[in-house]
């Protein structure tokens, strides 16, 4: 196969694995949106919600530590497709829940769904995509991460104010299955090369400390994400009265700057990396201003009360979102190399999304107890003290020898 040829078909899987995380991040988004309608028709309280909010990480975190260690070993070609096919299913059923624990159970089978994406995307990229060329191909899932969102914001709204929220669910699962059918055509004549590539033992993965102190970065900027994702639609609509269609338009704008930061952010990197600079200083310099720009305005949301203010601080937490999307798995990848991607990265978000488990949770209780103003202050204090990790936690960025 020649250069040219090379480089189209691993446009074409990046491009498929963009789209396969935008799908990821409509379906487990939908909940939020659906939320104004569906917590009041299930009786969910705020703390019922968080629960439920919470139960896609209950196995969606843990579950990474087998699936890492999976597409090391087997075709992570065919695994991403189980997996989004398990996901799909997972979402549609969702949209004919009779109650809590019924949505309970589906917002789990969601998490095992969707544990695949990263650790099969991180893999696939590490595989078929060189180094000055990292920072587009992240790009690709980080605007999926943004425009997941964006998108579900915007057309589940619509569904929302005009079909009621089940409609939503049954909508978005049966859009994702369609992704199986160019994933299949794209990848049947794909080899895994795992029989040239030696397997590394998961011991020489997990004893470095490189990995468990991008775990603890990666806990801090998935803990702003989450309470965006799960808490947004009920902060402007329930905290701002702002109706669905007008929460609708300013959650997406916020998404949208976060797909347009996430692809400006990628471009800059390459072009960084091939003038023969450093990789890693630009890296870590984007992790840390994106913590420090994400706290400062999540800090400042309850004081905005308009909704030009309110779009302001949600464009920045967006751009800010952006960049960290981009850079987490990109910074595993150059840690971990080729052959311990598929591990480094599963064990990497299970434990960075413990986040998703716990931040729900406490921002229900907070909320109930306290209100959206102290939920909102709680938050920024975590991105915060995540852009500090990158200052005194984080050691040098450069592959690992695990061997």
């Amino acid at each position: 196969m020649t250069a040219t040829l090379q480089r189209k078909g691993a446009g074409l899987l990046v491009l498929l694995l963009g789209a396969g995380v935008f799908l990821n991040y409509v379906d487990r988004g939908a909940i939020g949106i659906a939320a104004p309608l569906m917590t009041s028709e299930l009786k969910l309280d705020p703390k019922a919600f968080g629960l439920v909010l919470s139960a896609f990480f209950w196995i969606y975190s843990p579950a990474q530590l087998m699936v890492g260690w999976l597409v090391d070993r087997f075709s992570v070609y065919g695994l991403m497709a189980l997996g989004v096919l398990l996901w799909a299913a997972s979402t549609l059923l969702m949209g004919v829940v009779g109650g809590f624990v019924s949505l309970l159970v589906l917002r789990t089978m969601l998490g095992i769904g969707e544990t695949v994406a990263f650790p099969g995307g991180s893999k696939i990229i590490t595989r078929h995509v060189p180094p000055e060329r990292r920072g587009m191909a992240n790009a690709a899932l980080a605007l999926g991460i943004a425009l997941g969102p964006a998108a579900g914001t915007l057309a589940g709204g619509l569904i929302l104010a005009s079909f009621g929220w089940r409609a939503i669910f049954v909508a978005f699962g049966l859009i994702t299955l369609l992704w199986l059918a160019p994933w299949h055509f794209t990848t049947r004549k794909l080899v895994d090369t795992k029989s040239v590539e030696a397997r590394v033992p998961v011991a020489a993965v997990i004893s470095r400390w490189s990995l468990w102190s991008m775990a603890i970065a990666q806990f801090a900027c998935t803990y702003v994400f989450y309470f965006l994702l799960g808490w947004l639609p009920l902060f402007l609509t329930k905290s701002r009265g702002l109706p669905i269609r007008e929460m609708t338009v300013i959650a997406t704008l916020g998404y949208l700057a976060q797909a347009v930061a996430a692809f400006g952010f990628g471009a800059w990197s390459d072009r960084w990396t091939r003038s023969g600079r450093s990789e890693a200083a630009i890296r870590r310099g984007m992790m840390f201003g994106g913590q420090l720009a994400a706290a400062a305005a999540v800090f400042a949301l309850p004081y905005a009360h308009t909704a030009a203010e309110l779009t302001v601080l949600l464009c920045i937490a967006g751009a800010a979102t952006g960049a960290l999307s981009l850079n987490t798995y990109a910074i595993a990848q150059m840690f971990s190399g080729t052959r311990a991607v598929g591990t480094w990265v599963g064990v990497q978000n299970a434990a960075g999304n413990i986040s998703g488990i716990v931040g729900p949770i406490v921002t229900g209780i907070i909320v109930a107890d306290a209100g959206f103003t102290a939920a909102c202050w709680a938050t920024a204090a975590v991105a915060w003290a995540g852009a500090l990790w990158w200052i005194w936690g984080v050691p040098p960025i450069r592959e690992i020898a695990l061997d």
